[in-house]
This record gives structure tokens, sequence and C-alpha cells, in this order.
């Protein structure tokens, strides 16, 4: 049921684009592009206001440097920042996270930028907020690795600093400094991390925004179905999907072992291989690929989703193609995805040793 819905939903994507008919020439004028284009995707979301923000400029302050902020890992090394690169548009270039005391994370580490637009978070979709994610990560074994809330708060708490800073964010609250607050605070931080490119600039209508070849890149991913799933202003991260609707993936990526996706969190067996559909922003600049990294080459990945996800057999000329159409999302970073200076220590007693 699950194939046939997505199959049918994808015809009727087309059928809604082309009016039923198969790839049709451009006008000369790429108007046809855009608006078949704007059928299926919308520009970035302005960054939000922090006048209108929850906590205002305090709060995306605060969400900044707990953002960086590696004190509270079990070993003092790392943050969220970790595995979030600026140079890798917020990723880290590996194909699984490595977090507190070298552990490796279960899956790929996604993008931060442009996060807020997804529907859930995490390939298996089992954060439901960016809220949940920040504060969750704190007991992550692989990530920060603390054994319990209490844990990690004490950490917190004995730096100087934050209570202030966290009474200016929360300041209905009595006592602030909690888990609760540090996943709101690193989430409005989140909130404000968009990267806009040349594919915003293209829908809002300059149609020179893109190069011919990203042109007609952009023309065969709407024709050959891609956007049946990765549409929205995210071009994706708004929906689940199996991974493998026409034929087993790890067959294609050469995954060791499949991963089940979903189904280890619903227990359902129709959830299985089911995974949140990842968004493409950024994606030329965000390898390696698919929730394992399990394939390097962006190329490489767009010919293996044409054929487990649609049952097409994509020639290298016309993948590279979409890549180069996929190219045109890469943003630039955000000017305020950068590390503020840390608070200092605390003072060390006299009979303790200075922190180096």
């Amino acid at each position: 049921m699950r194939r046939q819905i997505t199959s049918l939903f994808l015809s009727l994507s087309l059928v809604a684009i082309h009016g039923g008919g198969a790839t049709q020439a451009e006008d000369g004028s790429g108007r046809s592009l855009l608006a078949d284009a704007k059928a299926v995707f919308q520009p970035l979301p302005p960054v939000p206001a922090a006048k209108d923000t929850p906590g205002g400029q305090a709060r995306v302050d605060l969400g900044q440097r707990l953002f960086f902020e590696n004190r509270l890992s079990q070993d003092g090394n790392v943050s969220c920042f970790h595995c979030h690169l600026p140079e890798r548009q917020a990723t880290d270039g590996l194909p699984k996270a490595i977090g507190v005391f070298g552990k490796e994370n279960a899956r790929n580490a996604p993008t931060m930028f442009n996060v807020s637009l997804q529907f859930k978070q995490h390939w298996r979709g089992d954060r439901e907020t960016l809220e949940e994610q920040a504060s969750k990560s704190l007991l992550g074994p692989a990530t920060f690795g603390n054994p319990d809330y209490p844990t990690a708060m004490a950490k917190l708490k004995a730096i100087p600093g934050y209570a202030e800073l966290f009474a200016k964010a929360f300041p209905e609250d009595k006592d602030p400094v909690n888990e609760k607050n540090w996943g709101a605070a690193i989430a409005t931080f989140e909130r404000t991390l968009m990267s806009p490119s040349k594919f915003d600039a293209f829908l809002n209508g300059d149609v020179k925004a893109l190069s011919t070849e990203e042109k007609v890149g952009l023309r065969k991913f709407i024709d050959l179905g891609c956007a049946g799933c990765h549409n929205g202003p995210g071009v994706g991260g708004n929906s689940f999907q199996k991974f493998g609707v026409v034929s087993d993936y790890w067959k294609e990526t050469g995954a060791a072992q499949p991963d089940k996706g979903r189904a280890e969190i619903t227990k359902n067996d129709a959830d299985l291989y089911v995974f949140k559909v990842p968004q493409l922003r950024n994606v030329a600049k965000t390898g390696p690929y698919f929730h394992d990294g399990s394939v390097a080459e962006l190329p490489r990945a767009v010919k293996i989703m044409a054929k487990v996800q649609l049952g097409v057999e994509l020639s290298d000329a016309d993948a590279q193609k979409i890549t180069a159409f996929l190219g045109s999302l890469t943003g630039t970073v955000p000017k305020n995805y950068f590390a503020p200076t840390p608070l200092p220590d605390a003072p060390a007693k006299p009979d303790e040793p200075q922190r180096k």
C-alpha cells in the first residue's frame, strides 16, 4: 500500500505540473520552468526577528553560546558544533558522527542549516522538535554522554555567568538553568540558521539566477519525479519515505548491514527501512550521503535514488545535470554561525589545580 500511494503521489505531482504530458520544451525565458518550480518548491522564509521570538535576543544569544559549549559533555570536548562545521555546511564530512570519547553515532550527521524547516528531527524522526532534540542530546551515549540531566545541569551551573544569562532569557522561571530551557535556547538559535542560495533568487522571480546547466538539471529533477518527495522550502525534510521503494537500497549503496529505520521506533513492519526524507539544501557540500554515509559522491547518490526509489536507470550525463541543479542549493553560511568567547571557568579552589 505504501508503494502504491507513493507511485500515485508522484504521478499526480507530474500531472499537476505538466498537465499529463511529457517533459515540455522551455519557452526560452525560463518562465515555464519557474512556474513549474514554484508549484512544488518555496523560497526560504526570513529569519525570525528577535523581537518576535520568545525570550528575544537574550534567548537567541544564549542558544548560540550553548550550541558551542563543550563543557557539558562527559569528556569535556563535545558540543553541538562538534558535528556541524561551517566549512561542511554544518555537517562533519564523516559517514557517521563521532561524539564523546570517540564513540561512533548510529547515523550520519545532517546539516543544521535550515533545520527548522523539517517536520521532525533525526533520520528516523524520533525527535519531534528542535527543543527535544537538543535536550536529549545531553544524554546520548555517543553525543554528550551524561548519565542524567542533573549531572549535566550541575556542570552548567558550575560555570559562572550562565545563571545571569538564563535569567535574562527565561525571566519567568525561578530556577531557569534546566534541561528544558537548554533545549529551548538552542532551538531558538537554530531557527536563525537559514542559508539562502541562488535557487531562492530564482524562485523569487530572477530567471537568470540559475545557469543553463542548473536549469536543465532542475527540469530533469522535476520531470523524473524527485520533487514528489523532495519539495517545499527545504527541498525535502517534510515527510517519511521507505528507502528502497522499488529495490533494496543496500544492494546499491554497498551498506554492510541494512538499517531498519523507523521500524525500530514504531515496532511496525510497515515502517521497515522508512526514514525522514532529507532536505537537499546544501547537499552538494554535505557528503557522504544517506543515513549511513555509505556513498561519497553526489552523482552516484543521485543515480542510486533514481534506481531504488523510482525504478529509473539514470545515465551519467543525466545524473550530472541533476547534480548541477543540486549545486544551486548551496547557500551562504549564516553570519551568526560562530563561537562566542567562552565564559570563564570558576576559579579553582586553593586545593584544586587550575584547568589547562
